[in-house]
């Protein structure tokens, strides 16, 4: 009988993934994390940091097409976008997609996350060398601080809000992010697994609503994620995702895309009532 290499990873309540593994790529400890790339026989190169699945090739495209693309199209006139976290390069890729986006700021903590996927991811990475973005190797909390009416759209592409990332969810940083908007743009990102961390969620919101009144929560499909099911939350003083929905121009990009439509954008801010419910309650129930 033949032995197989199996990679596991076990959540809260339960939850976990076993991916089964044709070899390592490359295993390093940086100053920030532990970082894995691994080949699977199921799902392509997949990344891993401190023991949990970031990306796989095979379903990438369903977490930054949804990351990406419902917030530059609920906003008229992107120019200038910042992207914090999102070292693969992934949600530049789709960023990129844009004519109308000008400039994009990446910045990204763990450059070892960058060097390593340009080396074993490039198609998710390529973007990264475009003459739009400039990479900012810094803590994105500290970096925010600095910026005042910069930015069109930010993107909070980070991991789990854990160690370095707890800082991104924090109230004084949403602050900082409506600081950095120019005319009360949008801030979009990823809050995590309805199913899997529903104190997460709430906690992401709590900590939102004095500063945004009104976030807007929004599910995805991510077949590698604990439960498979992924939200994002979106947020502007201006900007309503499906008042301000910008069609033509969905239209134009979702041609070149694997899920994200017109559709899709549509339909995935309709929340289950068990999500509702959710969000209504106290921080702490």
């Amino acid at each position: 009988m033949t032995s197989h290499l199996w990679f596991h990873e076990v959540g809260q309540h339960h939850f976990g993934i076993q991916i089964r593994v044709r070899r390592t790529l490359c295993h390093v400890q940086s100053p920030y994390q532990e970082i894995m790339l691994l080949e699977t026989e199921g799902m392509g190169r997949m990344m891993i940091l401190d023991g949990c699945v970031m990306l796989t090739e095979r379903d990438e495209f369903l977490y930054h097409e949804m990351l990406a693309h419902p917030a530059v199209c609920s906003h008229p006139d992107p120019k200038r976008v910042l992207v914090i976290g999102g070292g693969d390069g992934g949600t530049v890729r789709e960023l990129l997609r844009y004519p109308e986006i000008e400039s994009i700021d990446l910045v990204e903590l763990d450059e070892q996350v960058v060097r390593l996927s340009q080396e074993f991811l490039p198609e998710i990475s390529a973007g990264l060398t475009d003459p739009r973005v400039t990479m900012h190797f810094r803590d994105g909390v500290v970096f925010l601080q600095e910026r005042t009416n910069t930015y069109d759209i930010i993107f909070i592409d980070s991991t789990d809000p854990v160690g370095p990332a707890a800082g991104l969810i924090a109230q004084e940083f949403f602050a900082n992010c409506k600081r950095a908007l120019r005319g009360q743009g949008i801030a979009v990102m990823q809050s995590e697994s309805p199913f899997v961390h529903a104190k997460e969620i709430k906690q992401i919101h709590h900590n939102l609503k004095p500063v945004f009144p009104n976030p807007q929560l929004y599910l995805s499909p991510m077949l590698s994620y604990p439960s498979g099911w992924w939200s994002f939350t979106m947020v502007s003083e201006k900007f309503d995702a499906r008042r301000d929905f910008v069609e033509e121009r969905c239209h134009r990009v979702s041609k070149q895309l694997e899920y994200y439509n017109p559709a899709i954008h549509q339909s995935a801010f309709t929340l289950p009532n068990f999500v509702q419910r959710m969000l209504n309650e106290p921080q702490n129930a």
